[in-house]
């Protein structure tokens, strides 16, 4: 079986099943009269979302940014489940089928750029290393932004995130610190608040003892020290038009592209990621979603006690039965 291929095809497939995006989300209000943040000036983020890419962040347009893929898909005819370039690049686009994470970036220290450049020799030798997604466990933060469609529930004191794929969930304290002590967990430590249109969340905390302990599908490692902040704002096209095209020249968009044919509202994620035990510097990145239908599709992930080459998987298990 060639498992980098069944892969892409199972990608295919998932997309091919998703309802067709929207043309409209919720209206955005401004901020309140004296900068006071009211209810009728928090912004409606409440619906799901949809990012059709691989692997996914959107590179800045300046500035550190995240590991790439060095591997390059050639650039060929568009497939039933999208393309590999749309419009054509003179590089092409990221390579979903082998991953090999730019251990040259210098947001790198050394150690970080050794591990991620073993990944890569492991995915040249033709063999898919394990990962959170492919290993069925809990997507650690950032990780957990290759999920490609999420729906977010927004609530007074809290605001919920439904991720497809494998019904992960991450819930966000409003107007709260962090907690003292903090325990780590598998998503961290997540709270939020309104800045004017933006929803902007503070993540620490990220779990470390855990297998697959990576933020991104190149195996980039992260510390204790991992600290992920989010701004989230309601964009028009015109807003988001750079990142739409950085995107297309750097991600597989396995749905074709429809981030440049929608008009409406977009919700544009801006990243700033930053971990002194791993990276040389903070470093930023966008993710930029269109809307979707209205139902969190019925999928699982099947854990199995040996995964696509053949050895011995990390299923969970417990000294006793829980029943």
């Amino acid at each position: 079986m060639n498992t980098r291929s069944t892969l892409v095809t199972a990608a295919l497939l998932t997309a091919l099943a998703i309802p067709a995006w929207a043309q409209t989300a919720g209206p955005a209000a401004g901020p309140a009269k004296g900068g006071a943040q009211g209810a009728a000036s928090i912004p409606d983020f409440s619906r799901m979302w949809f990012h059709p890419s691989f692997p996914w962040f959107e590179p800045p347009a300046s500035g550190p940014g995240p590991v790439k893929n060095r591997s390059r898909w050639p650039q060929g005819p568009s497939t039933p489940g999208g393309s590999r370039a749309l419009p054509p690049s003179t590089e092409g686009v990221s390579d979903y089928d082998q991953l090999v994470g730019d251990y040259t970036n210098p947001i790198l220290q050394p150690w970080a750029a050794e591990v991620v450049k073993k990944f890569g020799e492991i995915s040249l030798k033709g063999i898919t290393y394990p990962n959170p997604a492919n290993q069925c466990w809990p997507e650690p933060m950032p990780f957990i932004f290759k999920q490609f469609q999420v729906q977010i529930i927004q609530q007074p004191d809290k605001i919920t995130f439904l991720y497809n794929g494998d019904h992960e969930v991450r819930r966000v304290r409003l107007n709260e610190p962090h907690s003292t002590p903090v325990t780590p967990s598998w998503y961290g430590d997540s709270v939020g608040h309104y800045e004017g249109d933006t929803l902007v969340i503070d993540t620490v905390g990220v779990r470390t003892d855990r297998p697959f302990a990576m933020i991104d599908l190149f195996g980039t490692p992260y510390t204790k020290s991992l600290h992920v902040i989010e701004r989230y704002r309601l964009r028009e096209y015109d807003d988001v038009k750079d990142a739409i095209e950085r995107n297309i020249k750097e991600n597989w968009l396995f749905a074709g592209d429809v981030f440049s044919r929608h008009r409406g509202k977009f919700l544009q994620l801006h990243l700033m990621i930053e971990d002194d035990g791993v990276f040389t510097t903070p470093w930023t990145a966008t993710l930029t979603y269109v809307p979707v239908g209205d139902q969190v599709p019925e999928e699982v992930c099947a854990e199995n006690v040996r995964w696509f080459p053949g050895t011995e998987a990390k299923v969970p298990t417990a000294d006793k039965p829980d029943f």
